[in-house]
């Protein structure tokens, strides 16, 4: 009697699990021209898949707000386990369906979206942390979950000492988003982008398999994943390098009227500076003041002496450079800081100082993205980012005929604009990021930031940076797009990617051969 009592509770149990799986296929109806194969998935996996409007809605668009693409399904996985069965399941899938990892969404070209796919909501993950950790051999480091934010990363480290070497300006930005693109701001001319600070990862390939990979483990896929657009695996966790973390920083700006000392000197700082500062540039404008969302630097009475100078000029050029320190450095700071500016050409009177903590300094744009939040203008801009690449010898020549002949001239947008000098020196050839193709130590990191309150406005800007783009290309300025979005063909691609493109193409046919993962990038699956 046991025996019959325990057969017909599996069969109930099947005839659950059955109707459930039904239920759930029945709910996920595909959009119009697109193949899913509900039939396949095992029931753990589809019931982590939503059609619900308000999750389709939020990952149909991103930071940039100009395009949406709808995806089939959002998935919201628990584990690390339920990202690779379903890269698996797409994989064995006699159609694949296309996978796009979300992080942060801060994207402006629709990179982290998969039309007619499946969005992975990393977010969602509930197994991973933080845990800081050192030896002998590799020094301090901390292992990070890939979805976590940099915020985060900062402050778990902090509480011991300690921090990152490279960042970026915003960092409520996903550590496995920043690591596929490359990862910048003022620290990455001394120890290059965050992709040069990595010492392992975890990653989840387009086959479903879960591999970790070094410079010595499985190199090929580690060099692949760094800056590669996400072509090649999800990235799960990632093994950050620290270092000591100073308590507070030296933040200085100072104005020039004219570009080419303005550059000149940037080149200077780079040269002489010290291992824990970091270096910035931006341009102001009429439309574009010396206080904006990145950072609200300038007192009233200074912002004011700065604008009138940038109205009389038309565009003028402020140097950022910030020196970190602490209790065994305070009295010794402003001696190196009059070392650091005492050869430099900046305008007489026109030198401003700040002192803050140095997680404020970092935490800087969030604290203005809160204030504009709370003025309700933030979630509603759309932002037609261009971010460049550009040889040093062409950077005067960028500076008359882009920042002066168009953006300044044509005054659409408020920017931020940034530039400043990248050294080659500090990054990896064997990555999959792309930098200018001439063979020099130096590059400038060029930033039109844009904000446009519409979208009618956004396509004006876009079609701006389209301009920009082949204006660079009938001047010969041999510019890389860094988060590229604009390329359309195969053939813009291979361009782009220039002598990587060969190895880039064989690591797509070994880790993602049916080429499943993140669709947005459009260097394989064209929209």
């Amino acid at each position: 009697m046991a025996r019959v009592h325990v057969v017909c509770a599996y069969i109930i149990l099947l005839y659950i699990i059955n109707n459930l799986v039904s239920v759930i296929s029945t709910n996920l109806t595909p959009w119009k021209n697109t193949s899913f194969p509900y039939e396949t998935l095992h029931v753990e996996i589809a019931t982590k898949l939503s059609q619900d409007p308000i999750s389709i809605k939020t990952v149909s668009s991103d930071f940039g707000k100009l395009i949406q693409e709808t995806p089939t399904a959002v998935f919201h996985p628990s584990t690390i386990s339920d990202i690779a069965r379903l890269i698996k399941a797409s994989y064995t899938a006699s159609t694949p369906f296309k996978i796009a990892a979300r992080g942060r969404g801060h994207s402006v070209g629709g990179q982290a979206m998969a039309k007619d796919g499946v969005v992975v909501e990393m977010s969602s993950l509930v197994d991973g942390g933080i845990r800081v950790c050192g030896c002998e051999s590799l020094g301090f480091y901390a292992d990070v979950s890939g979805e976590k934010f940099w915020i985060d990363v900062l402050k778990t480290t902090i509480e011991h000492g300690l921090a990152p070497v490279s960042w970026t300006d915003y960092l409520y930005l996903s550590v496995g988003g920043t690591l596929s693109n490359a990862g910048i701001s003022g620290q990455s001319f001394l120890h290059g982008p965050q992709i040069s600070n990595v010492l392992e990862m975890d990653v989840i390939t387009g086959k479903g398999d879960f591999m970790t990979c070094s410079k010595t483990i499985n190199s090929e896929l580690f060099y692949g994943v760094l800056g590669g657009l996400g072509q090649f695996g999800i990235i799960t966790r990632a093994r950050i390098v620290l270092q000591k973390a100073p308590t507070r920083v030296k933040w200085v700006r100072m104005i020039y009227e004219d570009f080419a000392t303005f550059t000149k000197d940037q080149v200077k700082e780079m040269v002489q500076a010290f291992i824990d500062t970091e270096m910035k540039g931006s341009l102001i404008m009429k439309k574009s003041p010396a206080n904006n969302w990145r950072s609200s630097f300038f007192s009233i009475h200074d912002e004011a002496k700065v604008n009138s100078l940038a109205t009389k000029h038309g565009i003028i050029y402020s140097l950022e450079v910030v020196k970190y320190y602490d209790d065994f450095s305070i009295k010794t700071i402003d001696e190196e800081l009059d070392e650091m500016f005492n050869e430099l050409s900046f305008k007489t009177g026109f030198i401003f100082k700040k002192d803050v903590t140095f997680v404020d300094f970092l935490n800087r744009v969030r604290t203005e993205e809160v204030k504009l939040r709370s003025e309700g203008f933030w979630d509603i801009d759309h932002h037609p980012w261009l971010n460049l690449f550009v040889p040093k010898s062409h950077i005067l020549e960028f500076n008359q005929r882009v920042f002066v002949d168009i953006i300044k001239k044509e005054s659409k947008s408020s920017g931020p604009f940034l530039v400043y000098p990248m050294n080659r020196k500090r990054w990896d050839y064997k990555t999959s990021a792309v930098i200018c193709d001439e063979d020099v130590d130096i590059f400038y990191t060029v930033g039109l930031l844009h904000s446009a309150r519409n979208v009618e406005d956004g396509k004006i800007l876009d079609d701006q940076n389209k301009r920009i783009l082949m204006l660079c290309d009938e001047l010969g300025i041999k510019v890389k797009q860094y988060l590229p979005q604009y390329y359309k063909t195969k053939e813009e691609w291979m361009k782009h990617f220039g002598s990587k493109w060969s190895v880039f193409e064989e690591r797509k046919a070994k880790y993602d051969p049916k080429m499943i993962l993140s669709p947005g990038q459009n260097i394989f699956n064209f929209s």
